[in-house]
C-alpha cells in the first residue's frame, strides 16, 4: 500500500516538472524566447531603394516624370530617393556616389552631360547598382542596363516637315541646342536633315548652347532676334526653351517668327490655344507614360524577369489643330 502512495506521488512531481518545462517556452526573458524572437524577424519586410536623378526637377517635364515613377514603386512596396543636380554634372556626380552609400539597388538616371557623367556610371557599376538610362542616353552604354526614351530624332522631323508646309519658301532659322545632352542633338539633326530636303533654302543664321535652361535661351533669342530681325523660325530642343524664345519674340514684338519645342508640356499647349501665339507646335512625349514604364523596367530587372534592354516611346505632333485632343491642363 506504501509502495503504491510512493510511486503516485513520485508519478505527480513528474508530471508537474513536465508542465513547468512546457509553460517557460512562452514567459519569461527575452532569452528564454529566443526561437520566437527570430521567427518575428523573418516576418519583417525588406525594403527595397531606388533612386532617381533627372537633369533638373525645377523642370515640369522631370518632375511630372519623377511623380510618375514614385507613384507605381511606392504601390509595389519600393523607396523611391530622388535628388536634383539642377543641370551640375558633378553635383549629379556627387548626389550619385551619396545613393551608393545610402543603398540603393537601382537607380533611373537622366544624365546633365552625357560624357561626363561616366565616373558615376562606373562607381553604380561596380557597386552592383542596376542602371536604367532614361530621356537622354550616356554616352557609354555599356554600363547601361536598360534605356528607355522617346524617339528624339523623329520629333525633330516632325518639327522640321510642319516648317517645310509653312514656309515653302525657305528662309533664316535659329536653333536653340543643349550639346551635352543626346536626347536634344537627336532631335535637331533631325530637324537639320529635313531642312536639307527643302527645295528652296533654309539658312541657319546662329545656334546657340543653352544648357537646356528657359534664361539661357531667353538670353541667347534676344541677342539672335536683335541680329536678325527678319528671322523665320526657331527651333527649340525642349518646351523649356520655347518659352524662352517666345518671350524674348514677345519683348522684340515680332509677330512672324515660327517657334518649335520638344515635350508637349502644359505651358506650350495653352500657348496653342491663343489665336495669336508664335509657337507653331510642340512634339509631344509623355512624361507619365515614360515614368511608368521606367518603374516597372526597374522592377523586372531587380526580381530578375525579362525585359526589353532599349525601348524608344512614339511621338507625335501637337499644334492648333488638334491641341483640344490632349487637353491644355496637365501632360498626356
Amino acid at each position: 500500500m506504501r509502495m503504491r502512495r510512493w510511486f503516485g506521488a513520485l508519478t505527480m512531481m513528474f508530471l508537474c516538472w513536465l508542465l513547468l518545462a512546457g509553460c517557460k517556452k512562452s514567459v519569461g526573458t527575452p532569452e528564454d524566447n529566443a526561437a520566437v524572437r527570430e521567427e518575428e524577424g523573418d516576418d519583417e519586410e525588406e525594403i527595397h531603394m531606388i533612386g532617381f536623378s533627372g537633369i533638373d526637377m525645377e523642370n515640369p517635364y522631370f518632375i511630372t516624370f519623377e511623380h510618375a515613377v514614385r507613384e507605381l514603386l511606392e504601390a509595389e512596396g519600393y523607396e523611391l530617393i530622388t535628388k536634383d543636380p539642377g543641370t551640375d554634372q558633378e553635383k549629379q556626380n556627387t548626389q550619385l556616389t551619396e545613393m551608393i552609400e545610402e543603398g540603393i539597388e537601382a537607380v533611373i538616371l537622366s544624365p546633365v552631360n552625357w560624357e561626363e557623367v561616366t565616373p558615376a556610371l562606373k562607381k553604380l557599376k561596380e557597386s552592383g547598382v542596376k542602371i536604367i538610362n532614361v530621356d537622354t542616353q550616356v554616352k557609354e552604354m555599356d554600363y547601361v542596363d536598360a534605356y528607355i526614351g522617346s524617339d528624339n530624332h523623329s520629333a525633330g522631323v516632325l518639327c522640321g516637315e510642319d516648317l517645310l508646309k509653312r514656309c515653302p519658301e525657305g528662309g533664316k532659322i535659329a536653333i536653340l541646342e543643349c550639346p551635352t545632352q543626346n536626347s536634344i542633338n537627336d532631335r535637331i539633326t533631325g530637324f537639320e536633315e529635313v531642312l536639307a530636303t527643302a527645295e528652296k533654302g533654309f539658312e541657319v543664321v546662329a545656334r546657340e548652347d543653352t544648357g537646356g535652361e528657359f534664361a539661357r535661351a531667353l538670353e541667347a533669342s534676344e541677342r539672335i532676334l536683335a541680329e536678325n530681325p527678319d528671322l523665320a523660325a526657331i527651333m527649340c530642343g525642349n518646351d523649356q526653351l520655347a518659352v524662352g524664345a517666345k518671350t524674348a519674340v514677345n519683348v522684340a514684338k515680332l509677330k512672324d517668327v515660327l517657334i518649335y519645342g520638344v515635350d508637349g508640356s502644359p505651358d506650350i499647349k495653352k500657348e496653342l490655344k491663343k489665336h495669336d501665339t508664335q509657337i507653331a507646335g510642340t512634339a509631344a512625349q509623355s512624361p507619365i507614360n515614360m515614368g511608368k514604364s521606367s518603374a516597372r523596367l526597374a522592377i523586372n530587372i531587380l526580381t530578375g524577369n525579362s525585359y526589353e534592354k532599349e525601348t524608344y516611346e512614339e511621338v507625335f505632333m501637337i499644334n492648333k489643330d488638334n491641341v483640344d485632343m490632349y487637353g491644355i491642363d496637365g501632360w498626356q
